[in-house]
């Protein structure tokens, strides 16, 4: 299972490290997933240095990041990588949905009905965003081969919320790794539990701010991480390439790459030399 990691401030921050593959290996402690580092405190930063990483993957759109900015150490020791992934932005989406002439709180019945019309289901937002963007997904891959080598192995990616990118960013890493669909379901599931309570009713907020009612489908958008989601998610994968690392491949990782990304997630069952520290708790 995954590890709770305190970073603080995150709400939905763990490491993949110690996960076992079907092949009997583990998962090394260099994979780091969470929501916006936006909030960071110099707690926060110390604790990434005491993690080691050295990588920080921003799966936000340029717009996200522009209203809520990561908080990273001012010496340069983390490296940013910005690879915004559109579609999963709530509040971006929303927007889009709303009548241009309309100002929000005075939504019709009508309007309302035919934005709850468009607004698509998680298992099909998933699916789009994996058709449009097998290039940042393999981007993220190529980082973490790139940061392995390094005195700081460690690599976070995150979105907003830590959620629907960041999920699927995960699944993709840990298939490619060799990590079984029960191991990958538990993990995105967790974060269902993480984002309960406050940060849940902020994520929430941003829909009814606008004047839009919230919906089951809105809220399980915005906040749930239903079993379901993942497993189109995983199917549509294994549907329309056959493998995680096929479709990072269509992205333009290479096949040496792809070696090397198994190399630097997996501690083989016969390494007992460890690898490069703890993802920690």
């Amino acid at each position: 299972m995954t590890s709770a990691v305190h970073i603080p401030v995150t709400f939905n921050a763990r490491g993949l490290g110690g996960i076992v593959t079907e092949t009997g290996g583990t998962i090394a402690p260099v994979l780091f997933r969470s929501d916006s580092l936006a909030g960071l405190t110099e707690q926060g930063l110390r604790r990434l240095a005491e993690l080691r990483i050295g990588t920080v993957v921003d799966l936000r759109t340029e717009g996200e990041r522009g209203r809520a900015a990561d908080v990273l150490p001012a010496d340069g020791s983390v490296r940013l990588l910005p690879l915004p992934i559109q579609g999963g932005a709530m509040d971006e989406m929303m927007q889009k949905l709303l009548p241009s002439d309309t100002a929000p709180v005075a939504l019709t019945a009508a309007q309302i009905s035919e934005m709850a019309d468009q607004v698509p289901t998680l298992e099909d937002l998933y699916i789009a965003i994996l058709e449009s963007s097998p290039a940042q997904f393999a981007a993220l891959a190529r980082a973490v081969i790139e940061a392995a080598d390094s005195d700081r192995p460690g690599v976070l990616f995150h979105c907003t919320a830590g959620k629907d990118r960041t999920g699927l960013a995960a699944a993709l890493l840990l298939l490619t790794a060799g990590v079984s669909r029960p191991h990958i379901v538990a993990d995105y599931a967790q974060t269902q539990e993480n984002l309960a309570g406050p940060f849940a009713e902020h994520l929430t907020g941003l829909i009814t701010a606008l004047g839009i009612p919230l919906t089951p489908q809105l809220e399980t958008l915005a906040t749930l991480s239903p079993e379901s989601a993942i497993n189109a998610a995983l199917d549509w994968i294994e549907r329309a390439h056959g493998s995680a690392l096929a479709y990072l491949k269509s992205g333009g990782l290479s096949d040496d790459e792809g070696q090397q990304l198994r190399q630097a997630l997996v501690i083989a069952a016969a390494d007992t030399s460890g690898s490069s520290g703890s993802s920690g708790s």
